[in-house]
C-alpha cells in the first residue's frame, strides 16, 4: 500500500513525527484484513490491538511517498501478529519496521475467542 506523507504528518525539522507511523500501520493493517475479507466492521467479533512497536530505521520527510508492506509474522490460537515494514518508495530504502499484536474478542461476552480456522487459512498465506 502507498502513502504519501504530509505535511501535518512531520515535526519541525520536516521528519515524520513518531506517532505518524503508528497511523500508518493502522490503516494499512485495516486494509489487509479487508482485503482479506476478513469483517472489521462486526459488532459481535472484532481484532483488538493488544500491542504494537516500531523500530525506526532511517529518517523519513514530507513529500515522500512511502510502499507499506504487511506480512503474518504470528498465527496463535486467540491471537496473530501482523509485521509491517516501511520503504521510501523512490530509493526502496527500510525506514521503519513495525509490529502489532490481534486479539480476536468476542464483544458480546467480553472476552477473547479462538481465531476462526477460516481466518486462520487466508492469514497463512501471508506468512
Amino acid at each position: 500500500m502507498e502513502i504519501r506523507v504530509r505535511v501535518g504528518e512531520t515535526d519541525a525539522l520536516g521528519h515524520i513525527n513518531n506517532a505518524s507511523y503508528f497511523i500508518y500501520m493502522e490503516e494499512t493493517r485495516i486494509n489487509f484484513l479487508q482485503n482479506l475479507g476478513i469483517d472489521i466492521e462486526s459488532k459481535h467479533f472484532a481484532f483488538l490491538l493488544a500491542s504494537t512497536k516500531c523500530d525506526y530505521i532511517q529518517q523519513g520527510y514530507f513529500g515522500q511517498t512511502l510502499n507499506i508492506d504487511t506480512s503474518v509474522s504470528r498465527i496463535g490460537t486467540k491471537s496473530l501478529t501482523l509485521l509491517s515494514e516501511m520503504y521510501e518508495k523512490e530509493s526502496g530504502d527500510l525506514i521503519a519496521r513495525g509490529e502489532a499484536t490481534l486479539v480476536y474478542f468476542d464483544t458480546l461476552r467480553q472476552q477473547s475467542v479462538e481465531v476462526p480456522e477460516s481466518f486462520k487459512t487466508k492469514l497463512q498465506a501471508y506468512c
